[in-house]
């Protein structure tokens, strides 16, 4: 079987330049798409037990609260897992027509088995003529970017970085370094440090030190300008 080149050398891992930076509120630039109410967020877990999940939401609720964001991500707005597969497309999309408005754009957070069910309900969603924001997918390893909306993949280890980039680098994106367990990532993304890394110069990228937590919680308040003004 013929090797495959990572999008930038591997070597790049230990000689890059990066900017320490602990993040104190969202990133500066938000999206354009955002100017009143707050957008639908949906999360869809993996085949996990449910406590990781719980875990999950109170690590990204409290540092959307250190960011300064006015939202707060609540048990409603997961897939239920006793609803049915979280890599089940359809499921997933139905799930949505009750907890999303379709009026708004989307944003969703996949991890692993239901990264599968994200990007598959994110395309039924843009199939009615509707927006997709964004999709981050945490540990989505082996599963292509697809649909015309912005991808951001978070990943375990630089292995699964670099080997997810090839069937689709999307948008910045985050590996934990040192490399955490696949599961550790999602119930404990508050103690995954790593970097983010800048999708416009993959063969010499500029990167930033944080966490996995910081990364996403920073991506939704891009996508959802939803910062008080006094922070």
């Amino acid at each position: 079987m013929a090797s495959v080149s990572p999008p930038y050398p591997i070597g790049a891992r230990h000689s890059r330049n990066y900017i320490l930076v602990i993040p104190n509120r969202c990133f500066e630039n938000a999206s354009p798409l955002r100017n009143h109410s707050p957008m639908p967020l949906i999360i869809c877990p993996g085949i996990h037990d449910v406590a990781l999940s719980d875990r999950f939401l109170t690590a990204l609720n409290q540092q959307l609260t250190t960011l300064g964001s006015t939202l707060h991500i609540a048990e409603d707005q997961v897939f239920p897992r006793d609803r049915d597969a979280p890599f089940n497309g359809l499921a997933v999309w139905s799930f949505l027509q009750t907890a999303a408005k379709s009026n708004e754009p989307l944003l969703l957070i996949g991890f692993s088995a239901g990264v599968v069910g994200a990007i598959a309900a994110a395309q039924l969603w843009q199939g009615q003529g509707r927006t997709v924001a964004a999709l981050i997918a945490v540990d989505g390893w082996g599963v292509p970017q697809v649909g015309d909306f912005p991808l951001h993949r978070v990943s375990h280890d630089y292995f699964t970085h670099w080997s997810s980039a090839v069937l689709g680098a999307g948008a910045d994106s985050f590996y934990a370094d040192p490399p955490v367990d696949h599961l550790d990532l999602w119930q404990f993304p508050d103690r995954a440090p790593g970097f983010r890394v800048q999708s416009s110069n993959r063969r010499a990228p500029l990167t930033e030190s944080m966490t996995a937590i910081a990364f996403i919680a920073a991506k939704i308040c891009q996508y959802e300008g939803a910062i008080t003004t006094d922070h």
